[in-house]
């Protein structure tokens, strides 16, 4: 559980960046030298008129790519902009390429239930224990 205090009377982007900052550190830490996880994962989740599709590395190397459509949502909490700087803190501090691309979808919210869907999906995919592995999946055996 998180929880998060923040000034969100001014705006929800810092609280919103720190949240991701330290999840990405949570996982960064639970997956110590990852060796035996699977490393990728990837998830195409459907919400409605939403379509998203999360990629994720494991590699220590962090980037984060966001295809997600412009929308002109009255939602001021929480929208596209401020998912990106999340997911974007995730990415950095979690070691984590990330490729969110959303192919088609007109109401923000589902846009975003989708992403938020597809994440978890990937990230538990790619943490998963490889029984058939011993060390980390990399050709230079570290990662």
């Amino acid at each position: 559980a998180v929880h998060a205090q923040g000034d969100t009377a001014v705006d929800s982007h810092h609280t919103v960046e720190d949240v991701g900052l330290v999840l990405g550190d949570a996982v960064d830490r639970a997956l110590g030298d990852r060796k035996g996880i699977h490393r990728y994962g990837h998830a195409l989740t459907p919400m409605d008129d939403a379509l998203a599709q999360v990629v994720v590395d494991l590699s220590r190397r962090p980037y984060l790519v966001f295809h997600v459509p412009a929308c002109h949502s009255a939602e001021r909490s929480f929208n596209s902009p401020l998912a990106k700087e999340f997911f974007k803190s995730v990415a950095n501090r979690a070691g984590m390429n990330l490729h969110i691309s959303v192919s088609y979808g007109e109401n923000e919210h589902h846009i975003l239930e989708a992403v938020f869907k597809s994440f978890g999906r990937a990230l538990q995919q790619a943490v998963r224990v490889d029984p058939r592995s011993r060390g980390v999946r990399s050709s230079k055996g570290s990662l």
